[in-house]
């Protein structure tokens, strides 16, 4: 109580009433000019801006009409293997010479092709319907590649149109050359099974590898193309990797999903 007094009696003293009386110091009002500030850039935000997000998953760089793999419609013996890996054959091009008991047929090409993949080799005995080799439906040595990125099937719908995808390309160091770039150009809404997957690229460990945790939906990527570079395609870095890309090489693929407004999620 002697203390309220003598506070009071000094509050009154004539000598103190011009003083002025400090309401805040100017570092408050400092920190509440920014406060007022952030909240007013938070509620712009809010309103007007949006938020980005991806979804990860692997990848493999292919033509853009698949593989199929050729299977031998005699059985015999192999006499000879007539295609070598990596050659570009016609449709109808002769693949193999398989001696049976009614004489030698020759095993050709269904679809004009790049052979990735032999099965067979001489003296091998097989039966008919045996899987001798795989061809990357290709017209020629130069068309373009694409992506295949299989999504797990709850994040198809979410892909828009033409959205932009980041490649990590397995044969490619990230941090030297970056990423590939390219974007959706379709997206099969069905999902796909092991076996389809197989037929597609013409590999059955690969059908198994991409439906290990489920079977996904497949999504077409184009590559964004820049002549500039020695692989023809565009990368983050200026140049990237001094040497060109082929088909059948594993990636992981960043697709950039549509954009959600802050707003829907912030309000309850």
């Amino acid at each position: 109580m002697q203390f309220r007094q003598q506070a009071l009696a000094k509050l009154q003293s004539p000598e103190e009433l011009d003083l002025p009386v400090r309401f805040a110091r100017p570092q408050g009002w400092l920190v509440l000019s920014v406060t007022v500030v952030v909240m007013a850039a938070a509620s712009v935000w809010a309103v007007t801006g949006s938020v980005s997000s991806t979804v990860g998953a692997p990848a493999i760089l292919t033509h853009g009409q698949g593989s199929y793999i050729l299977q031998s419609p005699v059985a015999g013996q192999v006499t000879a293997v007539l295609a070598k890996q990596g050659r570009q054959l016609k449709a109808g091009a002769p693949v193999l010479k398989v001696r049976t008991a009614e004489g030698e047929t020759v095993v050709r090409t269904v679809a004009a092709g790049r052979v990735t993949g032999l099965a067979a080799t001489i003296g091998q005995i097989i039966s008919t319907g045996a899987n001798v080799a795989a061809i990357e439906k290709v017209a020629r040595t130069g068309d373009p590649l694409y992506a295949t990125v299989y999504v797990p099937a709850e994040n198809a719908a979410a892909i828009p149109d033409k959205a932009a995808v980041d490649l990590t390309v397995s044969s490619v160091p990230t941090q030297e050359y970056g990423v590939l770039r390219g974007h959706v150009k379709s997206v099969d809404r069905s999902a796909q099974s092991a076996q389809q997957i197989a037929a597609f690229l013409g590999d059955s460990q690969l059908g198994e590898q991409f439906t290990k945790d489920g079977r996904p939906v497949a999504v077409l990527v184009k590559l964004d193309r820049r002549s500039s570079t020695e692989s023809g395609y565009k990368w983050s870095s200026a140049d990237g990797p001094p040497f060109s890309l082929t088909s059948m090489t594993m990636a992981d693929a960043s697709i950039r999903l549509a954009d959600e407004r802050p707003v829907d999620w912030l309000l309850p």
